[in-house]
């Protein structure tokens, strides 16, 4: 063929094909993507636990709700239509939202609620995560019934970096509660006091035979072969409590955190925090006999202030027939710490590494633009509002949660990404978060005099691409407690952890910057610090809130904003026409 001569329509079509098949032989990933549609009917359903029945919010009238599946590259529209006396938003927990600002769900800072009547279709894609995520409700407290699975398969043809399981499980841990959860929080609000606790811990919405008029009906049950493997999909569902996991007489492997894979390892005991995502590899002995049945037990984790739900919930791994109620009652439990046992939560999670391989590589940041200092914790308000002649929070106070003695405000007018896209912030937030704490002390020591906060919509602003480096420090101020930091939109690395005050020269010298493992959600160390490193390429407003939910309600929770980047492809598009307005 003659330089310069033009191609025949034939054959210019024949060479676009050829490409077009080398490219997707190339990448298997968008040869295998497609678009996945679900739809959520948000309605009340009955559901009775513990002898109380009782109408809760629920997706399609499922508690929990329908599990999501998705493959690596995949787009996900979930349309959903709110026919509850509530107004709702869903999160898709850990879904970084490239782009996607708008589908991320936490009301008023990405979107206004849905109200009663109304509907919006959640679009996004699945980029670089695979594993186990999930989606739940983020408004108010629905979440206690609101949520489900979102299960990332790897792309078609590209094999799990372990060993294949013969099947896969989805193990959703929750709390319930015999009164409403709304009614609960609402309460607790108006006395300035800590709220109710739950009732009972459960398994994919069953609490197990350990709970008063709980039948074996009410116990999750897991039927396993002899030499079998079997992957766990667990998620921390709990509004409130950290929890310990195991099974008796079974070690299990560790591979996957928040949708990231780690390099696998063995525990007998594992702890979860409300909002993390754990995928664990379980074989049943082939030993075993016939009809052996071994209990999984969960028990919270805490140092909280005031009183919690300290009791233990029960599933069952059964080799053979179902085991009668009275079976599983006497079924021995798995050793599980003291509930304060902090050391053993330090050392479970100190083992946790990025798989770091030549397919999946830790691209931790080695350099940082911006340093924050960040205060958690409890604070308190002064008592302004009085029921029955006082308010119930510490020495006659109301209790409140703050980063930085700032305890967030939510906006509601508008949606913080609305404010940002428009450009109009006055009235809405400011963009003055402080970078370090207003006040210096001994954080792990005697509280200073003078405990109550101040409250703003104060956010970060950061520019496109800036690396950020972030210390979260735990306070004593009420008291020192593990706070499950999570942050939207994005993934970020634990680059170091420890017990005191945070040393900014000699802890700085300890930072692992060759594997830490990447999370969406990390529990600040109980009196003590971690140090999170992540790359500002996502534009948007993200929230970064304590997922303990009483906290979150109290204002512990920030949020960066981030600006465009100079390229089409690293801007904010605009709203889709269905989002919700206030």
């Amino acid at each position: 063929m003659a330089v310069g001569r033009r191609l025949s329509p034939a054959c210019l079509l024949l060479l676009r094909l050829t490409v077009a098949l080398v490219v997707l032989t190339a990448l298997p990933e968008l040869a295998a993507a497609r678009t996945r549609r679900y739809t959520f009917n948000v309605t009340m359903a009955t559901v009775t636990r513990l002898c109380v029945t009782k109408s809760v919010p629920t997706v399609n009238g499922q508690f929990p709700g329908p599990r999501l599946v998705v493959r690596e590259g995949d787009r996900l529209v979930v349309q959903v239509h709110n026919n509850i006396n509530s107004n709702v938003t869903f999160h898709w927990h850990g879904v970084r939202q490239l782009r996607s600002g708008w589908a991320d769900g936490p009301s008023y800072i990405t979107q206004c609620p849905i109200r009663p009547g109304q509907s919006y279709a959640y679009d996004f894609r699945i980029v670089g995560q695979r594993g186990t995520l999930w989606w739940h409700a983020h408004f108010s407290w629905l979440r206690a019934t609101l949520y489900g699975p979102l299960v990332i398969l790897p792309p078609r043809g590209v094999p799990y970096p372990f060993p294949k399981p013969d099947r896969q499980v989805t193990l959703m841990l929750g709390e319930w509660f015999n009164a409403d959860p709304e009614a609960v929080i609402k309460q607790a609000l108006q006395t300035g006091g800590a709220p109710n606790v739950s009732d009972a811990y459960t398994f994919n919405g069953l609490p197990g035979p350990t709970y008063n008029c709980s039948s074996g009906d009410d116990t999750f049950r897991l039927r396993v072969r002899p030499g079998r493997t079997y992957l766990l999909r667990l998620v921390n569902a709990a509004l409130n409590d950290e929890l310990f996991f195991a099974v008796a007489n079974h070690t299990l492997t560790v591979v996957q955190a928040d949708a990231s894979y780690v390099k696998p390892f063995a525990a007998a005991t594992l702890v979860i925090s409300p909002g993390q995502t754990m995928d664990v590899l379980l074989t049943a002995s082939a030993s075993a006999a016939p009809s052996s049945a071994f209990a999984i037990a969960v028990a919270p984790y805490t140092n909280t202030v005031g009183t919690f739900d300290n009791t233990t919930a029960v599933a069952v791994v059964e080799y053979g027939p179902h085991q009668s109620a009275a079976a599983l009652r006497s079924l021995p439990l798995p050793a599980l710490p003291r509930y304060n046992d902090t050391a053993a939560v330090a050392n479970f999670s100190a083992m946790f590494r990025s798989l770091a391989s030549a397919r999946y590589p830790a691209r931790v940041p080695r350099t940082v633009d911006r340093r924050f200092f960040f205060t958690v914790g409890l604070g308190a308000d002064p008592c302004r509002s009085r029921v029955n002649g006082t308010c119930q929070g510490p020495n006659g106070t109301r209790f409140a949660a703050s980063m930085n003695n700032v305890s967030f405000a939510m906006p509601r007018t508008t949606s913080l990404l609305q404010a940002h896209y428009q450009r109009r912030y006055s009235g809405v937030l400011a963009a003055n978060f402080p970078a370090v704490p207003p006040t210096r002390f001994d954080y792990t020591g005697a509280p200073p005099n003078n405990t109550f906060v101040t409250h703003g919509t104060r956010v970060v602003p950061l520019s496109f691409n800036t690396t950020v480096e972030v210390v979260l420090q735990d306070t004593s101020v009420l008291g020192a407690e593990s706070h499950p930091l999570h942050l939207h939109g994005y993934d970020f690395f634990v680059v170091g952890t420890g017990f005191g005050n945070y040393d900014a020269t000699n802890d700085t010298a300890r930072y692992n910057l060759v594997d830490p493992v990447q999370r969406n959600t990390v529990s600040v160390p109980t009196a003590g610090w971690v140090a999170i490193r992540f790359v500002a390429d996502n534009p948007g407003v993200w929230i970064m809130h304590c997922h303990l939910d009483v906290h979150l309600t109290w204002g512990l929770a920030m949020a960066w904003l981030v600006n465009d980047g100079p390229l089409p492809n690293q801007k904010l598009p605009p709203p889709p026409s269905d989002i919700p307005r206030c």
